[in-house]
């Protein structure tokens, strides 16, 4: 009888984190997307966007360090259940407080949550599958997220222009609690780790522990760290604001046409994500880890049709197209390298360091995040009738990183 290559425990967290990142996506895009209707600020916009990501970077690291110390279905159960809790409070409160501070808060809570949540997933896999198939897992968690990234967006869009914002938040409830409660029926082994000293102790010990692991024993890691960290800073940043602001703010599109465009174009980065997650699947161990500085320098080049056509054209369907297949291009790949770059940490990592290894890699590639949307932020509102500029600019800054990270990947696959 031919062995399954994935347990029934790690289909049921698929299966959960199917259904939990279609909320999530739904959430964080329709959130954002109110707040830049009501008020038209890509300013704004980009800046409650940063303080959204801070509370990721602050929360990755107590997350790893709670995945190696706890049950990770317990984790996950907790964290869905806390999330549908912060969505009903937000419903309930958003007639009768500030729209913008509560929706700060709320973001701020939903990516604080996120990044406390993503470690114990990624932590579960190598109790969950074995070494051979991490590639394949990871791939398939991958295209998880981007099939919820695609169909959050997409009908969370549709749903928003047509009714409004509390039938998204609702839909967004149901699917919490409907993770969580899936999630209590899986059994991750967990292994009880020794520990003394008060909790505050622990935390610091343990995440010195994991930095010195990426930057004295592997520094390959922390070098290819801050490769990623420039990434984010000068291309992520440009799509995660720009996108959003260039089809519902300076495309000349119907608002409502344009809220729904946006989710489509939101959709587009998705099905990128996926194919590029479906293809470091298929490849496999066909993927030359040294020839991963050339999947960032497509990314980079692929940028500039995106300023050209800004640039030189006015038709609003034409830039809509260029924007969107660009970025779902830069998704493939940027997908393809993210997962190469993740299943090597995990086989050069020991199991009782992933969960906080992989936090301290979240944590330090998320830091740019919030100086790269503000950035973007006051540079598309102050390059008004410009906005081809900031985007080429992008595209120069990325492909200056990416091709002077080909040496740094030649020797990652000598270290192997």
């Amino acid at each position: 009888m031919k062995q399954r290559r994935f347990s029934k425990d790690f289909r049921l967290v698929i299966v959960g984190q199917i259904i939990s990142l279609f909320g999530n996506a739904a959430i964080r895009f329709a959130l954002p997307l109110y707040l830049l209707n009501i008020t038209g600020s890509s300013a704004l916009y980009g800046t409650v966007t940063a303080c959204a990501f801070i509370p990721t970077i602050l929360l990755s690291p107590i997350g790893g360090i709670i995945a190696d110390r706890v049950n990770k279905r317990n984790i996950m159960v907790v964290l869905d259940f806390f999330t549908a809790a912060i969505v009903i409070v937000f419903s309930l409160l958003m007639e009768s407080m500030n729209i913008v501070i509560l929706l700060t808060i709320a973001l701020m809570l939903l990516y604080g949550i996120a990044g406390a949540y993503q470690p114990s997933v990624q932590a579960s896999i190598p109790a969950l599958v074995s070494e051979e198939n991490y590639m394949a897992a990871n791939s398939v968690i991958n295209a998880v997220s981007s099939l919820a990234n695609l169909l959050g967006p997409v009908l969370g869009g549709i749903l928003y222009s047509v009714y409004g914002l509390k039938p998204v938040l609702f839909v967004c409830i149901v699917c919490f609690l409907i993770s969580a409660v899936m999630e209590i029926f899986i059994k991750i082994p967990f292994e009880k780790q020794a520990s003394s000293g008060s909790i505050l102790n622990i935390v610091k010990k343990d995440f010195a522990e994991s930095i010195r692991f990426i930057y004295k024993e592997k520094p390959i890691i922390g070098k290819g760290l801050l490769i990623v960290c420039a990434i984010n800073l000068f291309m992520s940043s440009m799509i995660i604001v720009g996108l959003p602001y260039l089809v519902t703010e300076v495309l000349n599109f119907d608002s409502v046409w344009a809220n729904q465009l946006c989710g489509f174009a939101q959709g587009a980065l998705a099905v990128g994500g996926l194919t590029g997650g479906v293809c470091a699947g298929f490849l496999g161990k066909k993927l030359k880890i040294q020839k991963a500085g050339n999947l960032l320098a497509v990314c980079a080049l692929t940028v500039f049709p995106m300023g050209i056509s800004l640039m030189l054209f006015s038709f609003a369907e034409l830039n809509y197209i260029v924007i969107t297949v660009c970025c779902m291009i830069i998704m493939v790949f940027s997908t393809i390298f993210t997962i190469q770059m993740m299943s090597f940490v995990q086989t050069e990592t020991p199991k009782n360091l992933i969960g906080k290894v992989y936090s301290v890699i979240l944590t330090v590639c998320m830091c740019a995040q919030p100086v790269g949307s503000a950035l973007y932020g006051f540079l598309f509102e102050f390059s008004s009738g410009f906005e081809y500029m900031v985007v080429l600019f992008s595209g120069v800054a990325s492909l200056i990183i990416a091709l002077c990270t080909k040496g740094i990947f030649k020797l990652i696959s000598q270290n192997n």
